[in-house]
């Protein structure tokens, strides 16, 4: 379902008040049988705060633009731990995806770590195996977070079968170098920079716990 537009009343109001006003100064003009030197003076001022208010509706539609669709993603609410591993960790990816769920725009993440699924949480997919296509291997060669601001226009997002379908925003964001994060959107230009930034962060703190049990990883094959 899409989300409906909270600031369009807004964004119309001046187009609606200028518009308006000329209405009633060109009403008021041919109505008058005797143009006094006083009302001339008036209706070019109506006429340039009428084209000031039009000029403004102009531009607030390009500094608060519609806010981007959201759909409601294919899938069912779910929270799935990789059961072997150390509470301690268990702990730390609750805390994590809990956060990334509540203050980003992601409504489905997956932890990705010396090629195991550790974690998924929010909108699952109905795929639950990561197999590293060649942008999730690209995130993992390069240590750089690759951001699909609008998922659907790019042919490499069949590798991320293991999220909703219909996810309309993605980010990969490496785990150190032997993992990855990867987050889903239910709209498309949805992460700012700011979300960027926190998700980063908590990669980062993410890969410092994670690699103080690389060795459990490894011992425990599924």
């Amino acid at each position: 379902m899409a989300k409906p537009d909270q600031n369009y009343v807004l964004r119309q109001l001046p187009f609606v008040v200028g518009g308006l006003g000329g209405i009633l100064l060109l009403t008021n003009r041919l109505l008058t049988p005797q143009l006094m030197d006083s009302q001339a003076r008036s209706d070019a001022l109506g006429v340039i705060l009428s084209a000031v208010l039009i000029l403004t509706g102009l531009l607030w539609q390009r500094v608060q633009p519609r806010s981007p669709d959201a759909v409601a993603l294919i899938g069912e609410q779910g929270f799935e731990l990789l059961p072997t591993l150390p509470d301690e960790v268990k702990t730390e990816l609750a805390w994590a995806s809990h956060l990334l769920l509540t203050n980003t725009p992601t409504r489905s993440l997956v932890v990705f770590y010396q090629g195991k699924v550790l974690l998924r949480r929010g909108v699952l997919g109905s795929n639950s195996e990561v197999k590293p296509g060649a942008i999730l291997q690209r995130v993992l060669e390069k240590q750089k977070p690759v951001y699909f601001v609008d998922l659907k226009l790019y042919p490499g997002r069949l590798e991320f079968n293991y999220l909703p379908e219909n996810t309309q925003g993605l980010i990969c964001q490496p785990i150190g170098d032997r993992g990855a994060l990867i987050l889903g959107a239910n709209a498309p230009r949805s992460y700012t920079k700011q979300d960027e930034t926190w998700i980063e962060g908590i990669a980062d703190k993410l890969a410092n716990t994670l690699s103080r049990y690389s060795d459990n990883f490894a011992a425990a094959e599924t």
